[in-house]
């Protein structure tokens, strides 16, 4: 799906969040959005997912501006969306097999007996066959985010948006997790965004970067262009030093 993103504000009160981000996705490609702590990356997905209304600016998703449609019309767009938050927002009540059938109980009319063989192929997808039955809190915060990606996928998403999906994970699992969305991505031919704070996995994720600062969007462009840029935020993001634009106490 074309995701178009046209001059998008967002103010709480007197502090602005974004500042006018004009920003176009790639259709069928993995964008990864990065920056500082607080320039409105997840505030920027809560949009592009409907959950916040921008104080200006559209969103168009197959041409069809979403900041003007009502919860119906929102409904139905979401129906091509896969998500994983940021902690895999997993419902601690339900098994792990039925999280992930979770989607097909709400959108289809598929028997029992199908939802849980479609459950069963889409843990052996992600490598974790056999835990059908387990419960949330009895796995690890790996597991717990493939478990999420299973259910993102189940419906067979056209767009595919991920919250700091490596925040909490060793840089094994980190790194484990960012092949698995890279495989996915490839699987599904979906049009994805990866919020992240982590340069090493964006560069590796990447088919388009951006990043944000102030609201702006301060680069975009290749992982290559990213690398060999000069501009003085770029450098300090990318390199971690203390010394340049970007005020670490703010």
């Amino acid at each position: 799906m074309e995701i178009d993103i046209i001059g998008l504000h967002k103010s709480f009160r007197s502090t602005t969040v974004l500042d006018g981000i004009d920003l176009k996705l790639p259709e069928g490609k993995i964008t990864v959005v990065i920056g500082p702590s607080g320039t409105g990356k997840s505030v920027l997905l809560k949009h592009i997912l409907g959950l916040m209304r921008p104080s200006g600016g559209r969103i168009n998703i197959d041409g069809r501006d979403i900041t003007a449609m009502d919860d119906f019309e929102l409904n139905e767009v979401r129906k091509n969306f896969g998500v994983c938050f940021q902690d895999a927002a997993l419902f601690d009540s339900m098994t792990v097999g039925e999280n992930v059938g979770f989607p097909f109980k709400v959108h289809t009319r598929l028997s029992r007996d199908e939802i849980m063989r479609r459950v069963r192929d889409l843990l052996r997808e992600v490598g974790l066959s056999g835990i059908e039955q387990k419960m949330p809190s009895q796995i690890s915060g790996g597991m717990r985010k493939r478990v999420g990606l299973a259910r993102a996928i189940a419906l067979g998403p056209k767009v595919l948006l991920f919250d700091e999906p490596t925040t909490g994970l060793d840089p094994v699992m980190s790194n484990a997790i960012n092949a698995l969305i890279r495989e996915v991505q490839h699987k599904t031919g979906a049009t994805s965004l990866v919020i992240s704070h982590d340069i090493q996995g964006a560069l590796y994720l990447a088919d388009f970067m951006v990043m944000l600062y102030g609201g702006r969007v301060a680069f975009s462009g290749s992982p290559k262009d990213f690398q060999e840029s000069r501009d003085p935020l770029v450098r300090q993001f990318m390199e971690g030093g203390i010394e340049g634009p970007i005020n670490p106490i703010q």
